[in-house]
């Protein structure tokens, strides 16, 4: 019986091709198979770093045909690692059903093993400036269903609150949160790592009308902070 290969969670860059670890380029590289969120935006780092390694696809849409054809590799005693198409895996990804799905067909005998790295929700904590001893992590927010019960446990909270938004749902965000808590202090951390990173900090209505005078800095990929302190 073939001993059971490893799946390696590895961390990838947010942004800066840059920011990636000396260990994750060894794993992409000695792996049999590299599973992707999106194999093209993978493809781009890989070519970077001239790796010439295989890549499979898996997503939130993949079916369990998919997840039993990658358990079967790790029976076979083949070593895979899983990718996002930026940052940690598994942090509000669907990384994170393969490998629950892993340790219940292995138990302790499961072998996933994380390769530190990028991970958006750390970086803006880190530099916001706003203390994060407890904070609350809430992923990204529903488009319609429980997004108004999940603004008021945000505004009500005692904790920092952090969360992913989308260029497209930023604005209105800001007028929840301008709505629900006036006070509160926001920091948006967009675009962390590329050209055009930005760090802006106000109330929600101070934020709102930055946005507003400032078309252009809708567009990205967003970090929102939240303190009632």
């Amino acid at each position: 019986m073939n001993e059971i290969g490893t799946l390696y969670i590895v961390a990838t860059p947010i942004g800066n091709l840059e920011d990636i670890t000396l260990r994750a380029l060894r794993i992409l590289k000695e792996v049999d198979y590299i599973l992707c969120e999106d194999t093209r935006t993978t493809q781009i780092l890989l070519n970077k770093y001239g790796i010439k390694n295989k890549t499979m696809s898996y997503h939130a849409h993949s079916t369990d045909g998919k997840e039993s054809a990658i358990i079967n590799l790790l029976k076979g005693g083949k070593n895979l690692a899983l990718v996002s198409d930026a940052g940690t895996p598994c942090i509000s990804d669907p990384g994170v059903m393969l490998v629950s799905n892993v340790r219940k067909e292995f138990g302790n005998d499961a072998k996933v093993s994380p390769v530190p790295g990028p991970s958006a929700l750390i970086s803006a904590l880190s530099a916001s400036g706003i203390s994060s001893a407890e904070f609350t992590f809430f992923g990204f927010i529903p488009h319609k269903k429980g997004r108004v019960k999940l603004f008021k446990e945000i505004v009500e909270s005692d904790k920092v609150s952090v969360f992913y938004e989308s260029t497209h749902r930023i604005m209105k965000t800001l007028e929840s949160l301008d709505s629900y808590s006036p006070k509160c202090i926001v920091m948006i951390a967009r675009e962390i790592t590329k050209q055009f990173e930005e760090f802006v900090q106000g109330t929600p209505s101070e934020l709102l009308k930055y946005f507003k005078d400032n078309i252009v800095k809708q567009k990205g990929e967003f970090v929102v902070i939240v303190s009632l302190l």
